[in-house]
């Protein structure tokens, strides 16, 4: 397929006369001719390889870009189910120190109304093997206040005597210490109270 080519009037071939060299003019449009041939064709190769390129990159693009947005969601979701367990775990810390400090309280206190129930029966024997005459003594009388102290102490904290004379005979509250005559199965005195 031959191609004709018009050239323009000021151009040098046009001003030698029409072309000296009419080869070298046919080797000139030849050569014209295939590299507007090959850029045609390349153009169509790069049109044909933009489109599927560009349909195979869409792809690609849109593939990883799938693909991040599942891993952002999973990534997103694992760290709001470790800010879960963390929000978790603090509420059960506090819970815990919360608890910790209610019962160091209550045990503190225990402690420290089983050291002094020994006071208050020391106090009890003392008043039980007392002369009569020291009993209306004013330094008696502080001493004997003192005790009615530490027995409104206990009481405020919850703790009572158990009353077990004259009571029947519950081995889950009492321990026997010693028999004697008397009512079957009844306490007849106690040795140390019991609260």
């Amino acid at each position: 397929m031959e191609k004709e080519t018009t050239q323009p009037a000021d151009s040098p071939e046009s001003k030698d006369g029409g072309g000296a060299d009419p080869q070298g003019a046919q080797a000139g449009e030849a050569q014209t001719g295939e590299a507007q041939t090959g850029e045609a064709q390349t153009g169509e190769a790069q049109t044909d390889e933009g489109q599927t390129g560009e349909a195979q990159t869409g792809e690609a693009q849109e593939l990883p870009i799938e693909e991040r947005l599942k891993k952002a969601e999973e990534e997103t979701q694992r760290y709001l189910d470790n800010w879960r367990r963390a929000e978790a775990d603090l509420q059960n810390v506090k819970r815990r120190a919360e608890q910790d400090r209610t019962e160091s309280a209550r045990y503190a206190g225990a402690s420290l109304i089983i050291n002094i129930l020994p006071i208050v029966d020391d106090f009890e024997r003392a008043f039980q093997s007392l002369d009569s005459h020291v009993a209306g003594m004013t330094w008696f009388d502080g001493v004997r206040l003192i005790y009615r102290k530490l027995l409104a102490l206990l009481e405020s904290a919850g703790v009572q005597p158990i009353k077990t004379e004259g009571e029947t005979f519950d081995p889950q509250f009492h321990e026997a210490v010693a028999h004697a005559e008397g009512e079957e199965n009844k306490v007849i005195s106690e040795v140390q109270r019991g609260y």
